[in-house]
């Protein structure tokens, strides 16, 4: 592959996914980065060979631009990378909604370990409760049955 069709690939896969500059920086970046190697005596088909395929080049791209809008300060994906990442968004601005979606086996565990997490929490403030609760109900309980049993008796 040579170096030009290289930067096309790698252009095509990023054009849809960031931003123009992006794409831009992207492409100029690994552009420089071919031309220095082949500077240093190197061919044209070694370094895109070492390289790799621009499509995987392109997808670390993509997912390094979506962690870096996420850790910013939320879902900010779709402004940053031109497309929307792991769910869905309703609206516009300031005042759009993001639904998580579950798409990922991770995401899938995450829940349903929250959902465990919550009904272990609830059995143990229960359980609590009756624990407090037992030392003063028992003694009226049985007081209650003995009396029962002393009215029956008449």
């Amino acid at each position: 592959m040579t170096q030009n069709e290289f930067l096309d690939k790698l252009r095509n896969a990023l054009e849809n996914e960031l931003s123009g500059s992006a794409v831009q920086d992207n492409v100029a970046y690994y552009s420089s980065y071919i031309m220095e190697e082949m500077r240093k005596g190197r061919t044209e088909a070694e370094v895109v060979g070492e390289l790799g395929d621009p499509w995987v080049i392109a997808r670390s791209l993509i997912d390094a631009a979506e962690n870096t809008a996420e850790a910013r300060g939320g879902y900010e994906a779709k402004e940053a990378s031109g497309r929307q990442s792991g769910g869905r968004e309703y609206g516009a601005g300031a005042g759009s909604v993001h639904v998580f979606g579950f798409d990922s086996w991770w995401k899938k565990l995450l829940l349903v370990l929250g959902i465990i997490g919550v009904v272990l929490i609830v059995v143990a403030v229960i359980g609590g409760i009756f624990s407090l609760l037992m030392p003063l109900i028992m003694p009226i309980i049985v007081v209650m049955l003995v009396v029962r049993l002393i009215g029956r008796r008449r």
